[in-house]
């Protein structure tokens, strides 16, 4: 099942940009009147008629909708600090994206060792893994901004959990689902760089009413943190009773 993204959607025509069109055209070897499908990237699949193959610039006539197509009964941010090794930053959004996730943030913490992260090629990776895994949405990519900045900015309403490694009271993410009873509830997760947060960091979150979670006993990579708690999250949703 191929699957192409474009931006360029007027009533019901649909343009593929040159290297959507490359893959549809030169690769696929799509000609006119074949289907295709095609993705408009906030949640909605279109199946679609070719009506130009042009390589360097395909047109196809939009047939029906599939609104919600691949969605989630949830909004999940991924905060997630910078790993040292960029790979494994990179690694971390496509896995995310596979799963669900809406928002993955950068943030930049007190003890990161990177800090600055370029948003452009995790834009392409995941729009690209929003294809591979049948999703209509591709998560926003947002530009990164401090773990206090992100702190004091996140809205009221979500259930937001940081996952650190200082002693005291922690919570898990099943228990703090399960209670929840609202349509598309807003959750974010934050987690920190390789050093973990700072004392002042995690007390500034929890003073804004984060909970504390603890992942298990194992000690994990930031990637690998932030993969698990997405995965807790979708677990808890699409667990069959």
């Amino acid at each position: 099942m191929e699957i192409f993204y474009s931006f360029d959607i007027e009533g019901d025509i649909v343009r593929l940009d040159s290297e959507e069109s490359g893959h549809c055209v030169r690769v696929l070897r799509h000609r006119e009147g074949d289907e295709i499908l095609v993705i408009d990237g906030r949640g909605t699949l279109m199946r679609c008629s070719l009506t130009d193959a042009d390589p360097k610039g395909a047109t196809a006539h939009i047939e029906t909708c599939e609104k919600g197509f691949g969605a989630h009964p949830y909004k999940l941010t991924m905060a997630v600090c910078p790993t040292k090794n960029t790979d494994r930053y990179e690694w971390f959004a496509e896995k995310a994206t596979e799963i669900g996730v809406d928002v993955i943030a950068p943030v930049i913490g007190e003890r990161s060792e990177r800090r600055v992260l370029k948003t452009e090629r995790l834009e392409r990776l995941v729009r690209s893994a929003a294809k591979q895994s049948l999703k209509g949405a591709i998560p926003q990519v947002a530009e990164p901004v401090s773990v206090r900045d992100f702190i004091l900015g996140a809205p009221e309403d979500a259930l937001k959990m940081i996952c650190y490694c200082f002693d005291g009271e922690k919570y898990t993410i099943p228990s703090l689902l399960k209670p929840l009873s609202c349509q598309n509830p807003n959750i974010m997760v934050l987690v920190g760089p390789e050093g973990d947060f700072s004392p002042s960091e995690a007390q500034l979150a929890l003073s804004r009413g984060w909970k504390a979670v603890t992942l298990g006993p194992s000690r994990l990579r930031t990637e690998t943190a932030a993969v698990v708690a997405a995965t807790m999250v979708y677990s808890e949703f699409f667990t069959e009773e």
